[in-house]
């Protein structure tokens, strides 16, 4: 996507498409960690719905937006808004 979405709007983005959308990981990065870390796509899934968006952070060539809640962060970049991608995840 084109410049940084303000958190709100990311917010907005990521329920409408985890219901309607498309999410993807980033491999084989995304997936390794999760492994490594104990973490499964539904944990990333739930904090992705009930997680607070920080602003943008431009990284890698990309817009990113961690998404925390008190125990898991992710980080996620809009690929379009439809789609999000999700970077990596560690817990907290």
């Amino acid at each position: 996507m084109e410049g940084p979405l303000r958190a709100a709007e990311a917010k907005l983005f990521l329920r409408r498409i985890l219901r309607e959308g498309c999410v993807t990981y980033s491999q084989p990065h995304a997936l390794q960690r999760l492994e490594e870390r104990g973490l499964s796509m539904v944990d990333c899934e739930n904090v992705l719905r009930a997680g607070v968006v920080n602003e943008a952070e431009f990284e890698n060539g990309g817009w990113r937006h961690q998404v925390r809640t008190q125990k898991i962060v992710v980080v996620v970049e809009f690929l379009s808004k439809n789609d999000v991608l999700i970077v990596t995840a560690w817990r907290m």
